[in-house]
């Protein structure tokens, strides 16, 4: 699900349906606290309509492929000009879109747009793409948005580095936190907790672990956690290949994709970030593991997915809500090639792969994946983002 409703829809509640064919926010009544709505009447209850979508980034151009709510399906994409090649993309949502290009004509950069709420079309922030603050060699992003008035910050990873920089909330522009970029080590991916409290990285040094910054609520910006790089034990030796980082939706747990051997590296977050191995890992993946997604499917069933992007398939598995341990679903591995995957959160998996675009269901308690539909065409996505309610 979204971390945060941006500022101008806090006040509003989200409802499902209202005669249209995606969801709606729409205001509260008067008469009751529940934030359902009625359509149709004189009171204005659903006076916007929030179009799902999922943007997927490839060879220089953005496709938007609108989501059906009823079915969760991707509708036909429309396509704008987007980055040559980019690793990230994160999201603001119903608000900004960003993608890193690192192959921008000023060098290192980072792409922002605006999204029409209505039909999550893209628009072009003045200015963008935005290569200062010292931005050379933009990998993966993360967001952090829920810190009040001083926020949003966004994360970069770069070259041996982390930058952080501020969004202004009228514009969309970007310019640097104070004291960014901060040291890290080599990094690709990165992933923020679901409050806001922390940025953790992959970091490909040594043999392999994860850093840890608290953030500056105030200012965005980031100071390493004591211990903070964590080392990730596996069967490998040397240097380790990384792949996605990934906070669970309790905020309790990290994960990250190992390609090299295969694996899921897991960690529980203690007080001030600090990281703890969880017991068994690192857990048994496909080979080529790559990205990975958590989702909160209902109550107590939460659930993460990596692509193996070697063997073809999707793993699944039930997160310990306690210990943070995986336990494979039923049926996992599942035969989705997909290169990389996104969630809506709660009930939808998409993927790309060599085939296009695809979508699946997740069921509510097994966690089992069905796929919807046919693929839809558009080869060769590096990066997806979700952006909806």
């Amino acid at each position: 699900m979204p971390k945060i409703i941006p500022a101008v829809l806090i006040a509003l509640g989200l409802c499902l349906g209202c005669g249209t064919s995606h969801p709606t926010i729409c205001e509260a009544p008067a008469s009751s606290s529940s934030s359902t709505c009625t359509c149709g009447g004189t009171d204005a209850a659903c006076p916007a309509e929030v179009q799902a979508d999922v943007y997927a980034v490839a060879n220089g151009q953005i496709a938007t492929f609108p989501i059906q709510a009823s079915t969760g399906a991707l509708g036909t994409p429309t396509t704008s000009a987007g980055p040559a090649s980019s690793l990230g993309m994160a999201a603001i949502p119903v608000a900004l879109l960003f993608a890193s290009n690192p192959q921008a004509a000023s060098g290192g950069a980072i792409n922002v747009w605006t999204i029409n709420y209505n039909t999550g079309a893209l628009t072009p922030v003045a200015g963008s793409p935005f290569s200062g603050g010292g931005v050379t060699a933009p990998a993966g992003l993360a967001v952090a948005n829920n810190l009040g008035p001083a926020g949003p910050f966004l994360y970069v990873a770069d070259a041996g580095k982390i930058d952080a920089l501020q969004v202004n909330n009228a514009t969309g522009a970007l310019t640097a936190v104070p004291g960014s970029p901060f040291t890290s080590g080599t990094n690709l991916y990165l992933a923020t907790d679901y409050m806001n409290h922390f940025v953790f990285a992959a970091d490909e040094d040594s043999a392999g672990g994860v850093l840890a910054f608290t953030i500056n609520a105030s200012t965005g910006a980031l100071t390493a956690v004591p211990g903070s790089p964590f080392a990730i034990s596996s069967n490998s030796s040397g240097s380790m290949q990384l792949g996605q980082i990934v906070v669970d939706p309790a905020s309790s747990f990290v994960y990250v994709a190992i390609p090299t051997t295969g694996q899921i590296a897991a960690f529980s977050i203690g007080s001030g970030g600090v990281l703890t191995p969880v017991p068994g890992s690192p857990f048994a993946a496909g080979s080529g593991a790559f990205a990975v997604v958590t989702i909160n499917n209902s109550p107590g069933n939460n659930f993460l997915y990596v692509s193996n992007q070697t063997a073809g398939t999707v793993s699944g598995y039930s997160i310990n809500s306690t210990t943070g341990a995986l336990t494979p679903l039923a049926g996992s591995p599942f035969s989705v090639p997909a290169d990389t995957i996104v969630a809506d959160g709660v009930e939808h998996l998409y993927a790309s792969g060599p085939s296009g675009m695809m979508v699946f269901s997740i069921a509510t308690t097994t966690g089992a994946l069905t796929q919807i539909g046919s693929p839809v065409s558009f080869a060769g996505a590096t990066a997806l983002a979700y952006v909806g309610p």
